[in-house]
């Protein structure tokens, strides 16, 4: 079955760093467009940032560009997403998603990010 598996969160500073990563199994990873999203109590799942199949083309939400990064590797079926700058407002459960023609469809069970002082 499909399993998606997020790591990295953490309590981190502001101005601090993580990298998140999501392993999936149970499908071709190469062969879908992966994302992060991230959710606060209280609002609404927001895109954070898009990879495509081959990894060339990748989209953000324009409060994370310029200070995350994502990237995968699909030999081993993983995808990441590096934080730099952190704010305050990067705190949130962190979620890994498959996408199936044009839908965000399958969901990892997600990782806490808290930036805090």
């Amino acid at each position: 079955q499909v399993q998606l598996v997020e790591s990295g969160g953490d309590l981190v500073q502001p101005g601090g760093s993580l990298r998140l990563s999501c392993v999936g199994s149970g499908f071709t990873f190469s062969q879908y467009i992966m994302s992060w999203y991230r959710q606060v109590p209280g609002k609404e799942r927001e895109l954070v940032a898009r990879i495509s199949v081959g990894g060339t083309v990748t989209n953000y939400a324009d409060s994370v560009k310029g200070r995350f990064t994502i990237s995968r590797d699909n030999a081993k079926n993983m995808m990441y997403l590096q934080m730099n700058s952190l704010k305050p407002e990067d705190t949130g459960v962190y979620y890994c998603v498959r996408r199936i023609s044009g839908y965000d469809r399958d969901w990892g069970q997600g990782t806490q990010v808290t930036v805090s002082s």
